[in-house]
């Protein structure tokens, strides 16, 4: 929530006031709107003019889905705590519809999700439990967005920081009874999904053992990658169905932004290792460089693209109580938003969602205080953080090394995002997008 003043001097509060104004709320006897104001308001949105860019009305043509893995109310706020300070505003923030997810699964055994679960229930609109991939809780499939769109004959894409075969991806270009089958995942991709644009870390799972690919085996980073692949060589296989495949960013940058494209760019995730020793954030190819390259393939098809983008290092960085490595993860996130955006100005028919999956870390931020010092090692009170702009600072607590059951943010721009006001449960995240894509329930 942002705050303003009127010309007046009257307070404004911007952001969650917003959202009970659009969804039908009272708003003109609360947060300091008057009457009038709500009603303009409230009519500018509806004639799709007012703060955001793009227009509500219409069909989705394009589908840009970011997700960022492990981004909680807290990550995001951290991120723009420490990058845009109190009189900025994060380019996700920016987006004209901002709402919240519930993330618990259907899980016979836990409460909390897992990123499979989690993107599931974004990929499928049903909740099922951890370690699923795009199937029910009976292991039945379930029909993804992805493989909605390219029925409708869109093109499709998969980004990640991650292996292209994690859980987020994976959830919606395959189908497993378990995340951990992820050169089943790769072979869906290119043999029955036939996804267009693949792009990410985890090439191990493309070579099968003894079979070093681009990324040697066994590097001084981490000594235990190695390829790994259960079923034959699936980057010879991409290749035979017309994969063109790069693994660097300079073979990347040189692919024509036509045709089949698949990038390996690591063994696994796209950052270096992030035990306790050697936290670092820095991608083999920034994700705006792999989201810049899959647009400009994809949106060569005339019948428009869906495309998921994933930033793994807010989950990954979340998981080892790394702050600041968190935050460089966010603002690649964020940059990435802002490129989403940016196409979406020239290209009016393009919805943009933004989502967490779920919290990671149970980060809270916390004014300094000296006699309040809680967890230890990784989970240990971290700081201090400045806040951009001034000399304040302050602290963030890590309350744990895994996943929380915490809301998560959600915000959406273009045709059909009017409905992000409306989201309450992960799965709703699902029914906006398929709704603005009119694609149907049968399709």
């Amino acid at each position: 929530m942002r705050v303003t003043r009127t010309s007046g001097g009257r307070i404004r509060l911007v952001g969650a006031a917003l959202a009970v104004v659009l969804a039908g709320g009272t708003g003109a006897a609360v947060q300091g709107w008057s009457g009038a104001e709500v009603a303009r308001e409230r009519g500018a949105h509806e004639r799709g003019q007012g703060h955001g860019h793009g227009r509500d009305e219409g069909r989705a043509k394009n589908v840009i889905f970011i997700v960022g893995d492990g981004m909680g109310m807290a990550h995001r706020e951290l991120i723009r705590l420490t990058t845009v300070g109190r009189e900025g505003e994060l380019v996700m923030n920016q987006l004209r519809y901002q709402g919240w997810a519930q993330t618990d699964p259907a899980d016979p055994e836990e409460v909390v999700t897992d990123s499979a679960a989690g993107a599931t229930a974004f990929s499928t609109g049903v909740r099922s439990y951890n370690g699923a991939i795009a199937v029910d809780l009976d292991g039945n499939p379930v029909r993804t967005l992805l493989e909605r769109a390219e029925r409708a004959g869109k093109s499709t894409g998969l980004v990640t920081t991650s292996q292209v075969t994690d859980a987020t991806p994976a959830a919606f270009g395959s189908h497993v009874a378990d995340r951990g089958n992820q050169s089943e995942i790769a072979r869906q991709f290119i043999e029955e999904s036939e996804v267009e644009v693949i792009l990410g870390g985890g090439e191990d799972w493309w070579y099968p053992a003894g079979t070093e690919g681009q990324w040697p085996d066994n590097p001084a980073s981490d000594p235990s990658e190695q390829s790994k692949g259960t079923v034959g060589n699936l980057v010879e296989r991409a290749q035979s169905l017309g994969y063109r495949y790069v693994s660097t960013a300079e073979e990347l940058a040189a692919a024509p932004n036509r045709g089949r494209l698949l990038g390996l760019f690591a063994n696994e995730e796209m950052f270096e290792h992030v035990g306790p020793a050697a936290p670092l954030y820095e991608p083999s190819v920034p994700l705006t460089d792999m989201a810049s390259k899959a647009l400009d393939v994809l949106s060569r098809d005339r019948d428009g693209f869906f495309l998921v983008i994933e930033e793994e290092g807010i989950d990954e960085m979340a998981h080892h109580g790394h702050g600041q490595e968190m935050v460089e993860a966010g603002r690649a996130l964020d940059e990435t938003v802002a490129l989403a955006r940016e196409f979406a100005s020239r290209n009016r028919d393009t919805l943009i969602v933004v989502a967490g999956d779920h919290e990671t870390g149970g980060l809270a931020i916390e004014n300094p205080d000296e006699n309040d010092e809680s967890g230890e090692g990784e989970q240990a009170e971290e700081g201090p953080f400045t806040l951009a702009g001034t000399d304040l600072t302050f602290y963030v607590d890590w309350t744990t090394g895994g996943h929380t059951g915490g809301a998560t943010p959600a915000s959406a721009e273009g045709p059909g995002a009017s409905a992000m006001v409306g989201v309450r449960d992960n799965t709703d995240i699902h029914d906006l997008v398929l709704d603005a894509m009119r694609l149907g329930r049968r399709s």
